[in-house]
């Protein structure tokens, strides 16, 4: 696959006639409220409205007179995601297929745990960066989410099942960093308290390794996650064979650009690294690790590969994992194995795709 990332454009629908509010921030929807002859705080309540309560109807916005919410109704809009399908895993795993205005679809994944709702976000519908593992590869990318999208996820999620949302990682279809300004746009939105109202180290957002938009993120103020990278492989030549992006940005750079996140951020991230049977697992790939990682803050999510249809790869052995967890222990690192969830029902890591239905 020949991968020219800066001229890959997944484009965003045109915008309609009137302004869609979600996933407008508290400034934006500020700046709206004033331009249309409003009071400032009307902006904050329009936030609190949306993103507290879910309102889709300016009708239900009670503690907004009757004038206002008349003329909010002729400029602007709230889009709501449909629900096409929902599936439910023997352990408890919920995931949505969604319908866009479009008609295209994403999906999204809830994972319940005794005291955490985490939720699995789309940010693209398909994705560019063509990792072999990867079922939503398969699919190509057909267009970015807009910020509105993909907070309405979780929206919609929490209408759907009565639960509050605790934790959001951006890990569904996509690569977020390639989807840059909607998605920081929707982390602000989660992170507000004025608005949805989570814990930044409750947000987290992955990248396959785009260096330039790592260096965004160390120059972004007042936008604050937890970022994960996937790693994958402990060579260029065995990254080049599973993800493409490597051939652009290989490990050397992306490293480098791991080395000052966490320096200039002072955050500590997260490094993933699915194991592919005989491919990424061996014992010497744990200390190369070890070595490559040793001057960056960070936590080391090992993920099991989960099969998918088509690709040449299988899980690893048990015994593989586990010696793969002790070297890198034994080096001093934090080092946590991802428990496959939703396996059942195509919901775990690498097996989203656009469907129909």
């Amino acid at each position: 696959m020949n991968l020219a990332i800066s001229e890959i454009d997944g484009g965003v629908p045109p915008a309609a006639a009137r302004t869609e509010l979600l996933g407008l921030t508290r400034d934006e929807l500020t700046a709206f409220a004033v331009a249309h002859g409003m009071r400032p705080f009307r902006g904050q309540q329009l936030g609190e409205w949306l993103y507290r309560h879910g309102a889709s109807d300016f009708a239900t916005m009670t503690n907004i007179n009757g004038v206002d919410r008349a003329r909010l109704a002729e400029v602007a809009t709230i889009s709501a995601l449909t629900v096409r399908r929902e599936e439910r895993s023997s352990d408890g795993t919920r995931k949505f297929l969604f319908a866009l205005a479009d008609h295209r679809t994403v999906e999204t994944v809830l994972i319940p745990e005794e005291e955490r709702r985490t939720l699995c976000l789309s940010t693209q519908v398909g994705c560019a960066m063509g990792c072999g593992f990867c079922l939503t590869a398969q699919q190509g990318l057909e267009r970015h989410l807009t910020a509105g999208e993909i907070v309405g996820q979780l929206l919609a999620v929490q209408r759907l099942t009565g639960e509050r949302v605790t934790n959001a990682v951006f890990m569904g279809m996509g690569e977020p960093l390639h989807n840059f300004e909607q998605v920081v746009r929707a982390v602000q939105v989660l992170t507000d308290d004025r608005a949805i109202g989570l814990s930044a180290r409750r947000v987290t957002v992955s990248t396959s390794g785009l260096v330039p938009r790592i260096h965004d993120l160390i120059a972004a103020k007042g936008v604050r996650f937890a970022l994960a990278v996937s790693l994958n492989a402990t060579t260029d030549a065995v990254r080049d064979a599973l993800m493409p992006v490597n051939r652009r940005y290989p490990i050397r750079d992306l490293i480098s650009a791991l080395e000052a996140y966490s320096r200039e951020r002072r955050d500590m991230g997260f490094v993933e690294y699915v194991l592919l049977g005989g491919v990424n697992d061996t014992v010497a790939d744990a200390h190369r690790l070890a070595t490559l990682l040793r001057r960056v803050r960070c936590k080391i999510n090992l993920i099991p590969y989960n099969a998918v249809a088509s690709a040449p790869y299988a899980p690893p052995a048990a015994e593989a994992v586990e010696s793969f967890r002790q070297i890198l222990l034994a080096q001093g690192y934090s080092v946590f194995v991802r428990k496959p969830r939703g396996q059942d029902i195509r919901a775990a890591c690498g097996q989203l795709r656009q469907a129909t239905g």
